[in-house]
């Protein structure tokens, strides 16, 4: 069985500390090279822009005193054009002004650097917080984890921030509820992806938690008011009101997305009909936060389950968001064995992976087949990845229905 071959990996120390090495030497690697082809060394110089591209273009324009200016699609695009010297693919910009704040100081590091020391700190602060959570499963969760941190490296994206944020509300909602709080307000860089574990608080009734939240949400807010002005919240509504429309258009690279809409939509929907799809996919991922709570599995496995499930709520999802995934799945695995079959445990295992590696393919296909500047809406790619989340979803679902009580203890420390 697929299960019991990725379970083998721990089945000694010396087998699992040979596989994490050889996964964060693999990580590195990646790293190392991407930070050469950001700082366009050797013949690199000629490259489309990249997801870090983007960052340190809107870092650079939070000192200029102009920020504004990357929420109007029109301007973006002839910054990204002048970064890239010519013509480059189009990256929208919709994060909220918090997560513009927190770029801010890598607009004084040249692309290069900025990319590897950002990856570097994400990257760690992200292994540091699973390896908390899976304890003697580590290995076991990065070998399934691996395209996905893979692709999340390749593109300079936060993926780890972002999934460390989460496991940090994981690891401090039992006892020190501040701390979550705090976490879980961090994520207002990428509110979309905390709404799952925001609905687990709030029906766990961890008001603590979801009180700091709320007022690090409104203080971060008031500060990027006095910083950037009120027309900055006008902007960037402005800015995912166009993004909608691009999204209902296509112009999103959707191979690379993990959201229903995309999976729909390539495979031939109306945009309408697509919507509609991820609105019932949302809800169904809502409902198994509901479901994990009211059918009596443990606080750990409806946790990861609350947090193997953000990533199936919003449109706007890819592949590098997948690192949450992790997070959820350190959770569940001490219950999982014994509240799902091998067979159920390969399909979990064997759906992560293919999502988290689908769009890594797709993209070395494409640009092995027509060149690195190869445009996916002219040769077709359709979106896989959303297919797989939706199997887990049914998966996770019928795990919950089943209402199995194992221990209920939330993991606190690493072996």
């Amino acid at each position: 069985m697929f299960a019991e071959t990725l379970e083998a990996v721990q089945s000694s120390p010396s087998k699992r500390t040979a596989y994490i090495r050889f996964v964060l030497a693999a990580l590195a690697s990646i790293a190392v090279f991407k930070a050469f082809w950001f700082a366009r060394f050797g013949g690199w110089t000629d490259r489309e822009l990249a997801d870090f591209d983007a960052f340190h273009i809107v870092a650079q324009h939070v000192w200029r005193g102009d920020l504004d200016q990357v929420y109007h699609f029109d301007a973006l695009l002839k910054m990204q054009m002048e970064a890239a010297g010519g013509a480059t693919g189009f990256m929208p910009w919709t994060y909220p002004p918090q997560y513009d704040l927190l770029l801010a100081p890598f607009a004084f590091l040249p692309v290069g650097v900025g990319y590897l020391l950002f990856t570097a700190a994400t990257l760690a602060l992200y292994l540091a917080t699973l390896r908390a959570i899976a304890g003697r499963n580590f290995a076991q969760v990065l070998v399934i984890l691996f395209p996905a941190m893979a692709i999340t490296i390749g593109c300079g994206q936060n993926g780890f921030l972002t999934g460390a944020l989460i496991g940090l509300v994981c690891l401090n909602v039992e006892r020190r509820q501040l701390l979550a709080g705090l976490a879980l307000g961090a994520m207002v860089i990428k509110p979309h992806l905390a709404i799952a574990a925001g609905v687990y608080l709030l029906v766990t009734r961890r008001w603590i938690a979801l009180g700091t939240a709320a007022a690090v949400v409104l203080a971060s807010s008031l500060l990027c008011t006095l910083l950037f002005g009120g027309q900055i919240w006008f902007a960037w509504l402005g800015a995912i009101r166009e993004s909608a429309g691009y999204l209902e258009q296509g112009f999103y690279p959707l191979f690379r997305m993990i959201s229903t809409y995309a999976a729909l939509y390539k495979a031939g929907l109306p945009a309408s009909a697509a919507f509609w799809g991820q609105t019932a996919v949302a809800g169904l991922a809502l409902f198994a936060v509901l479901l994990g709570a009211a059918r009596g599995a443990s606080p750990a496995f409806t946790l990861g389950a609350a947090v193997m499930v953000s990533v199936m709520i919003s449109p706007y999802a890819y592949d590098y968001d997948l690192p949450m995934v992790g997070i959820g799945l350190a959770l569940m695995l001490p219950d999982l064995a014994r509240m799902a079959s091998p067979r159920e445990r390969s399909v979990i295992y064997g759906l992560i992976l293919f999502a988290g590696a689908y769009g890594l393919l797709q993209s070395g296909r494409l640009a092995v087949q027509f060149g690195q500047k190869a445009d996916p809406d002219q040769h077709f790619a359709p979106a896989l990845g959303g297919f797989a989340l939706m199997a887990l979803l049914i998966l996770l679902l019928r795990l919950l229905w089943r209402g199995t009580q194992p221990a209920p203890i939330l993991p606190q420390a690493a072996e």
